[in-house]
């Protein structure tokens, strides 16, 4: 048996993007970092040169269920934190870095290098925009523990206004003495400063959770 050398050189090229996109990951402490997106590329290349040696009446067969394994990877890194969904992004990265190490597997280089610069721009550069994005509108969940006799729930949703924020209201509850109300509430990075601060100031709230 013979070793095919461009094989070896997309296994090559496929180890690389794969290793700088997963040093990115890594560099923001994501679940899924440096040596992970470097199995998960070159495993999906490995998969794809295997399915083109294998004698089957459908050589894509195999590829193609690298996608259904990469799903529930990818499930496996999204979880949920405080009524926050966390993991999007790097599930999405490892997904989209299985397509590129299958784009090398196959010997689609230019569409492998093209969906690396979009990857990596994506990761990179896009990152900034998001945090500029997310100064202008946030949305948050606030969680707030009054003593009954202090103010009515529907006071807090007058306060969050009157600071610019739009509110929607979630579950409330009284359990003995106390009241509990829970709100999701969107605006501006600095109006939400401005709220948190006033209720973080109000010596009459139990707990305040945002």
């Amino acid at each position: 048996m013979s070793f095919d050398l461009a094989d070896i050189f997309r296994l090559v090229a496929s180890l690389i993007m794969g290793g700088i996109i997963g040093a990115e990951r890594e560099y923001h402490g994501k679940s899924a970092g440096f040596r992970t997106m470097i199995m998960i590329s070159v495993g999906s290349t490995l998969f794809t040169l295997v399915s083109q040696r294998i004698d089957l009446d459908d050589s894509g067969r195999i590829a193609a269920n690298i996608v259904n394994g990469i799903g529930f990877l990818g499930a496996g890194i999204i979880f949920r934190n405080d009524n926050r969904v966390k993991g999007l992004t790097t599930a999405a990265t490892v997904w989209a870095v299985s397509a590129l190490g299958m784009c090398l597997g196959a010997g689609y280089y230019d569409i492998a290098l093209v969906g690396f610069i979009f990857i990596f721009v994506a990761l990179i550069l896009m990152s900034g925009l998001t945090h500029r994005l997310q100064r202008i509108s946030q949305t948050r969940d606030y969680r707030i523990v009054a003593p009954v006799n202090h103010r009515t729930l529907n006071q807090y949703e007058l306060l969050f206004r009157d600071y610019g924020l739009s509110v929607s209201r979630g579950q409330q509850q009284r359990v003995g003495a106390e009241i509990r109300g829970h709100w999701r509430v969107r605006g501006s990075q600095a109006e939400h400063e401005k709220c948190i601060d006033r209720l973080l100031n109000d010596p009459a709230i139990k707990e305040f959770s945002f």
